[in-house]
């Protein structure tokens, strides 16, 4: 069990990827002096962490109602994160996150870059809401979902930490270091995602 919260939470860390906010953020709070700038890295973890929060108490009973089965699920989140996986390794999902970010300045949100692009889609995006209800499969009573809870807090403190930390943190990574560290999550995430397509195929075959 323990392995199993573990593989989840790496699987949600990389998938944030924490790292690749850095020069995200820093571009949308460039004219934000220091206390804007932790208050909007604030707003986006609990926008982030109450976004994730809701599909991982409730995200079995959406599958439910829409009748998917968890194989399905499994199958799906893992293409899902796999491609997600590939953007990563070949610098692709830099690129789409950065386009988000220049579409939100170019509106004027920069207000509510908080809640947009920050928390949505750049924190809970779909691969971090997928990986999120994958995780909340494991549950099997009051524990796990504490557990569960426990995990996703973590994942976005550490998100909230490197963006409160951006400055220095692209001070000691650089481009080259923030690169590595991106591409060697997407290897980790391409590997896990193809677990998670090999249990919903066994799931599906099982249920047969």
């Amino acid at each position: 069990m323990q392995d199993s919260w573990l593989q989840a939470f790496i699987t949600l860390l990389v998938t944030v990827d924490p790292p690749g906010l850095i020069p995200i953020f820093l571009g949308l709070t460039y004219s934000m002096n220091r206390h804007e700038k932790h208050q909007t890295a604030l707003t986006a973890s609990l926008i982030a962490f109450g976004i994730l929060t809701l599909f991982a108490l409730g995200g079995m009973q959406v599958l439910a109602m829409l009748g998917i089965s968890l194989g399905a699920f499994r199958v799906a989140g893992g293409i899902l994160l796999f491609f997600i996986a590939f953007e990563m390794i070949f610098e692709k999902r830099t690129e789409r996150k950065e386009k988000t970010a220049e579409v939100a300045v170019t509106r004027d949100h920069i207000r509510n870059i908080a809640a947009f692009p920050l928390a949505i889609p750049l924190i809970a995006g779909p691969g971090a809401i997928s990986a999120t209800i994958l995780m909340a499969s494991h549950n099997h009573g009051f524990d796990d979902a504490a557990i569960m809870l426990l995990v996703l807090l973590a994942t976005i403190i550490i998100a909230y930490l490197f963006m409160l930390l951006a400055v220095p943190f692209e001070k000691l990574l650089g481009n080259t270091g923030r690169s590595i560290v991106t591409r060697l999550f997407g290897v980790l995430l391409a590997a896990l995602a193809i677990q998670f397509i090999a249990d919903g195929i066994r799931t599906l075959f099982l249920s047969n």
